[in-house]
């Protein structure tokens, strides 16, 4: 974890030079904006990890006598199947619509993502995926 945090701490300090040099010469306040908002970004993600990394222990990517079987194990739990997604989906699609036709169309589009995130916060609740 440590590499990582290094790896987007030096990322960000590249993106801010070009957002300087690209602000100074071509004077166009879309990208310049744009370039420094992925600065933030970066720095966001590079000091989220260095500092992640000093309250974990060594992982096997941060030895570099390690090999790639030494990080193997349970990387999570996934859902099988599950439907939420899909249906989120359709809504976000109906509601980004809704910004470029009409804003009447955001009438269809909430009561689907508000179902897609209650179904799948609640999933494992109820029927067959139910806990005992």
């Amino acid at each position: 974890m440590k590499i990582q945090g290094r790896m987007f701490i030096w990322l960000s300090v590249f993106i801010l030079a070009v957002a300087i040099l690209y602000g100074v010469w071509s004077k166009e306040p879309a990208g310049t904006t744009a370039l420094f908002l992925a600065f933030g970004l970066s720095i966001m993600i590079g000091y989220y990890l260095a500092f992640t990394a000093r309250r974990v222990d060594a992982m096997a990517q941060d030895d570099k006598e390690a090999d790639v079987a030494d990080e193997a194990g349970e990387v999570g739990f996934f859902s099988p199947h599950s439907w939420q997604p899909l249906l989120l989906a359709a809504g976000g699609a109906l509601a980004f619509l809704a910004v470029a036709m009409g804003w009447w169309i955001m009438y269809f589009s909430a009561p689907l993502i508000l179902v897609g995130i209650f179904g799948w916060v609640f999933e494992y609740y109820r029927g067959e995926n139910q806990n005992q």
